[in-house]
């Protein structure tokens, strides 16, 4: 059996012990040696950050770090693939990530189990509202396809979705939407809200700009992915955000739900009942200084960098994110979940991001893009 499916077959899933560290390295020692054998690219970059085998590497951040704006930029490939999805381009290019059978399968068990940790998972039918577009065969967007797989983690009675396709591309329908939950208010099934916070909360403002207010079926949810993208500007603080779901839909802070995933590491963070996200063990972040890329200690404010082993087809082993982030000790959380939890607190400049010793002007050298 592989280090890999041995690590995505594991079920506790924050737990820190010495045994899943051991495994987690392996994993990526394995995952490695494919990638530099089947990448051109990627063994490149790895022998300029003087990585050449996987007996190079002693921890898992010493693992050749790729920066999210250089797969933007470069169609990375390191073997065959079944399915392909994209970022979502609001800076103009988009990443390309490719998954292998393997790595399908070992994503599927992660999403099932840290799903169920949370009490996402119930067979109790459910009328859903997509914060979001309904994807289609050419839309390769991966927030758009995990919004709508998160749809059959409950039966679906219906699916309503707030993003029109028109003929300039789409908008919202806000309107469609507040008559559906004038319907679903008097209906016994719950209501789940699932997508983009930003839509969520343009949604809260319409209703109490208008006086309006919906007490939601009991069992009713708000879950949300996928950032705020290019209304970053616009994003409010939690708490303020809790308060407008109970006022308008009467939905308590208890039954809201987070997560969080980046199309080039698609592991699934999803807050705890404290709302921090733990780090699950089929992944580490590793928090890094802006100006040498030397590992912070917990605490430390510095660019996030997710590693994971679960992708073969492209070299997604460790990604350096333009996110600034701070990672917390577990024990710090009343949940009691032990591994540390990841605190996203900013964005930087993509041009200010460097990987390890090089900028990615130099790493480019080298690599056809």
């Amino acid at each position: 059996m592989s280090y890999r499916r041995r690590l995505f077959s594991r079920k506790d899933l924050y737990n820190c012990c010495e045994a899943s560290q051991q495994l987690f390295l392996d994993a990526c020692k394995e995952n490695f040696d494919h990638l530099i054998s089947h990448s051109e690219d990627y063994r490149k970059i790895s022998e300029r950050l003087g990585i050449h085998s996987s007996a190079d590497i002693q921890r898992p951040e010493d693992i050749p770090v790729i920066p999210s704006m250089l797969m933007k930029q470069h169609d990375f490939r390191s073997g065959r693939h079944l399915v392909m999805v994209t970022s979502s381009g609001t800076s103009g290019k988009k990443s390309r990530v490719r998954f292998e059978f393997g790595a399908l399968i070992s994503l599927l068990k992660m999403a099932v189990r840290v799903t169920k940790y949370r009490g996402i998972m119930s067979l109790r039918p459910t009328r859903y509202v997509i914060m979001g577009n309904k994807p289609n065969r050419y839309d390769k967007v991966a927030a758009a396809r995990t919004a709508y797989l998160s749809t059959f983690l409950s039966p679906a009675i219906s699916r309503k979705f707030v993003l029109k396709l028109t003929a300039d591309g789409y908008h919202p329908d806000f309107e469609s939407i507040l008559t559906a939950l004038a319907k679903y208010e008097k209906k016994s099934a719950p209501v789940r809200l699932v997508g983009f916070p930003a839509y969520t909360f343009f949604l809260f403002r319409i209703l109490e700009e208008r006086g309006l207010s919906f007490k939601l079926p009991k069992g009713s949810m708000i879950i949300l992915g996928g950032g705020w993208k290019q209304f970053y500007q616009e994003a409010v603080d939690k708490e303020t955000f809790y308060k407008l779901a109970e006022k308008t839909l009467g939905i308590g802070e208890e039954s809201i739900i987070e997560m969080f995933s980046v199309v080039e590491h698609p592991i699934l963070y999803c807050d705890c009942k404290a709302h921090h996200f733990h780090v699950p063990v089929y992944c580490r972040v590793v928090i890094r200084d802006s100006d040498t890329l030397e590992p912070l200690e917990h605490g430390k404010t510095g660019l996030v960098n997710l590693i994971t082993p679960v992708c073969k087809a492209t070299p997604i082993l460790s990604v350096m994110t333009d996110d600034l982030g701070i990672l917390h000790d577990g024990g710090s959380c009343p949940c009691g979940a032990e591994s540390p939890y990841l605190e996203i607190v900013g964005r930087v400049a993509p041009e200010s991001i460097k990987t390890c010793a090089a900028g990615a002007s130099e790493i480019l050298q080298g690599v056809k893009v």
